[in-house]
């Protein structure tokens, strides 16, 4: 997702179908947090219009409040984290794995039969 910020405020809100003002109440409460220029003019990002368009989603479709919405969001981020953690330790192990590959192979010697030395046959055998 692009997070490079490029859209005032009034693009932003005409972009998701929004009014500006709700967008400062979502940035107020912490739902979405826009860029800042020099001069302190919010951008909005293709990220933050992603975002808006899923509280707008949670709010008119199922109805959350934005105490609920808030959780939803949080527990989205919960589950990018735990799926990014998830994703670096399947990838250590399988470096692991390919080590101890490669340990086996380095520790493999090949049976040859040919040059086994002879056995002395005795009466016992």
């Amino acid at each position: 997702m692009d997070d490079r910020p490029r859209y005032m405020i009034s693009v932003a809100a005409e972009l998701v179908g929004m009014h500006p003002q709700t967008l400062r109440m979502y940035e107020q409460k912490g739902l979405v947090q826009p860029k800042r220029t020099a001069g302190n003019t919010r951008l909005y990002s293709e990220a933050d219009l992603e975002r808006l368009r899923l509280i707008q989603r949670l709010t008119t479709q199922l109805g959350l409040n934005l105490a609920g919405v808030e959780a939803v969001l949080e527990l989205e981020e919960q589950l990018q984290r735990m799926q990014s953690r998830m994703e670096r330790l399947e990838r250590e192990m399988r470096e692991a794995i390919q080590q101890v590959h490669k340990q086996y192979r380095r520790d493999l010697v090949l049976y040859d039969s040919t040059h086994l030395p002879e056995k002395k046959w005795t009466s016992t055998n």
